[in-house]
């Protein structure tokens, strides 16, 4: 098992990784928020195909073909937990190295569109001190680290329990 969830995680990983690094670039050029976002949650969705072939691969292949629910989900989540960790790592550089500015302009972002919506200026005031909190945790590796996990895990939790029920397969009964 260890071997099918390292080579997939380490796939869905780079897939994810490369996809967030040309999203980099793009922002560079364009920074459009929504776009990376919509970009974003579809390079996670393409690299946690890589769950579904994961435990495919580890049932076919490893497995005779069979794998319970609690056996898929395991696969998968450790796949899916290594995906993520190298999307948290591959943030971690883009944001310090290339982007450590990031977080500013994201705010001035959100905040230039709620008032372009014409929200009243108490819900922009309200938004713009919810922003501030996340600024300040921004400052604290720490906190980058976990809000940056909680990008990710979720979708990744949903695929891993949707292809765990897909893709388990009990054996047949032999009554003697």
């Amino acid at each position: 098992m260890k071997k099918n969830v390292l080579v997939f995680g380490s796939i869905a990983g780079l897939v994810v990784a490369l996809l967030m690094m040309a999203s980099m670039i793009y922002y560079h050029y364009h920074p459009d928020f929504e776009g990376g976002m919509i970009v974003g949650y579809a390079s996670m969705l393409l690299a946690f195909s890589f769950v579904f072939v994961g435990i495919k691969n580890f049932r076919d292949k490893y497995n005779d073909g069979l794998i319970s629910f609690g056996k898929a989900f395991r696969v998968g989540l450790y796949i899916m937990l290594i995906a993520s960790t190298i999307y948290v790592l591959v943030w971690l550089v883009e944001y310090y190295c290339f982007m450590p500015d990031f977080m500013d302009k994201y705010v001035q972002h959100a905040l230039e569109q709620a008032k372009a919506s014409g929200f009243p200026q108490s819900d922009i005031d309200a938004q713009a001190k919810e922003m501030a909190t996340y600024v300040e945790m921004y400052k604290n590796p720490v906190w980058v680290i976990l809000l940056t996990y909680m990008e990710i895990l979720p979708l990744g939790l949903v695929v891993v329990l949707i292809a765990a029920l897909i893709l388990k397969r009990k054996g047949k009964k032999v009554i003697a």
